[in-house]
């Protein structure tokens, strides 16, 4: 069995996978077709981190920042998760 601090490190990682995925898979429109399923999942895991930093940052010169928020951002929570978890009997 997973250690809590390793299962918050396991659920960052992934995420942080996906994230990077969808960021390629947004630049190399190719994949969408020939992977739908792959691009529907990886949407819809994804969306509910980045959509509500899109809505509060706008891309930036046609530049969409918002999986480097999403990472920072995830691992910060990381982080901070991990320093309550340690401080748990």
């Amino acid at each position: 069995m997973l250690e809590p601090a390793a299962l918050v490190d396991l659920a960052y990682k992934a995420l942080f996978l996906l994230i990077i995925l969808r960021a390629v898979l947004s630049w190399i429109p190719d994949l969408g077709t020939r992977f739908p399923g792959l691009v529907t999942a990886v949407s819809q895991i994804t969306s509910p981190i980045l959509d509500p930093i899109r809505r509060l940052m706008p891309p930036i010169g046609g530049l969409d920042l918002s999986p480097i928020v999403a990472v920072l951002l995830l691992a910060l929570a990381r982080d901070l998760l991990k320093a309550v978890l340690s401080m748990l009997p």
